[in-house]
């Protein structure tokens, strides 16, 4: 069991959920304030994406992101900054010839992938560990050669990759990746449980996954949409930190949409009835080997 738990807040994602709550922060200021606000709530790491101010479809623009880390640190609020790496591998097969991208396909290289971790220097980025089946016809891919490169480039600018696994198979590349000096000690995970389809949320898995991570690993996990609190208090269980956010789940309870200050202040309620403590930004960068 974790007793000293960190929490991170995954605020507002890429997935088209904006016409399904209407408070789903979009705009660089948006972003801005939702991280400020999970911070103040109990959120030592937050997880960021960014959208298109127009559209509100998720972006790798790296003005935006620029926008949202220049506001955050310009904030009188210490947190954890975590920048999504996870744009630019989605393929949806052509409608006449699969050999060629359809409509919704955004496939780049690493560089570009990380251009915008690469300019604005954050603690961590994540780093999706594998290609995998998404949704019902779509391919987020992430080939071992584009993640060896990855992996490479972010250790040389001194960043934590949280090596995002959604199976078992994912663990087994990260670890050789670590294997191959690509990671720096500690490694940090976050097992991603209800994704389809990857993992299943239940606890055989987690804690398959679990088993499966180095000894000397940091690592949190989640689950999305009504699974995402009994997975905060199954991860705290099993020995790790957590994480919550609208990026994974929109609601407090049936019907009742939520903020991501709300989510985080649910997962800090249950944490501290397993009788664990939340720790802040300061001991969570000790725990996690954050570099000064």
């Amino acid at each position: 069991m974790n007793r000293d738990v960190i929490i991170s807040c995954a605020v507002t994602g890429a997935a088209d959920a904006w016409d399904r709550h209407p408070d789903l922060p979009v705009t660089p200021a948006q972003i801005a304030q939702a991280v400020i606000s999970a911070a103040k709530a109990g959120a030592a790491v937050a997880h960021i994406h960014v959208r298109d101010p127009e559209t509100g479809k998720g972006s790798r623009d790296v003005e935006l992101f620029r926008q949202v880390v220049e506001r955050v640190r310009d904030s009188d609020t210490d947190v954890i900054i975590n920048l999504t790496a996870g744009m630019g591998g989605a393929w949806f097969p052509g409608e006449e010839d699969p050999a060629y991208p359809g409509p919704g396909t955004d496939m780049i290289g690493p560089e570009e992938r990380l251009a915008h971790v690469e300019a604005l220097r954050p603690e961590i980025c994540s780093l999706d560990c594998g290609t995998m089946n998404f949704g019902h016809n779509e391919i987020y891919i992430s080939t071992p050669q584009y993640l060896w490169d990855m992996a490479g480039m972010i250790q040389s600018w001194g960043v934590k990759p949280e090596l995002e696994v959604f199976d078992l198979g994912q663990i087994w590349f990260a670890r050789q990746m670590i294997e191959g000096g690509l990671i720096d000690s500690p490694p940090l995970f976050q097992l991603c449980m209800g994704i389809p389809w990857g993992a299943p949320p239940d606890t055989e898995s987690m804690l398959a996954m679990r088993n499966a991570l180095p000894a000397e690993a940091n690592w949190a996990g989640f689950a999305i949409a009504r699974m995402e609190m009994p997975m905060v208090a199954q991860a705290v269980l099993l020995g790790g930190n957590v994480r919550v956010g609208l990026e994974d789940n929109l609601y407090l309870s049936k019907g009742v949409l939520a903020s991501n200050a709300q989510l985080v202040e649910l997962a800090v309620g249950i944490i501290e009835s397993l009788g664990s403590r939340v720790v802040g930004p300061a001991q969570a960068r000790e725990q996690l080997g954050l570099k000064a």
